[in-house]
């Protein structure tokens, strides 16, 4: 028999990872736009071979990451607002803001929900 504490742990373990969406955006639009933006500059992007920033963090597995820059939850919409302008949503980042149209910054995010653990 499985104690609350328990059953508890084992409700936490099989939680699934949402799965991530964003309905009309195009991937390979997304990694064409993170290559033209200069994200690998800061950041360590799969996909990209170079240039293979650090400053950032990398991006692997972002698709299972639960924050977004340890500040916000991984959702799509919250994604999409932090790709076209992170500043506006944390004033102390060091990511600038993007310029990037929605349309754009959802192809983006669309890549990004790619990477995942595998």
């Amino acid at each position: 028999m499985i104690g609350l504490a328990g059953a508890t742990l084992v409700a936490c373990a099989e939680k699934a990872i949402p799965e991530r969406q964003i309905v009309g955006a195009d991937p390979a639009r997304g990694l064409t736009l993170i290559k033209a933006e200069g994200c690998g500059v800061c950041h360590r992007v799969p996909g990209l071979k170079w240039p293979r920033g650090g400053v950032g963090g990398s991006l692997d597995s972002f698709s299972s990451q639960a924050m977004i820059a340890g500040r916000s939850p991984n959702r799509p919409d919250v994604l999409v607002a932090w790709l076209r302008d992170a500043p506006a949503m944390a004033p102390d980042t060091a990511m600038p803001a993007s310029g990037l149209s929605e349309a754009q910054a959802r192809d983006v995010a669309a890549y990004l929900y790619t990477l995942d653990a595998d």
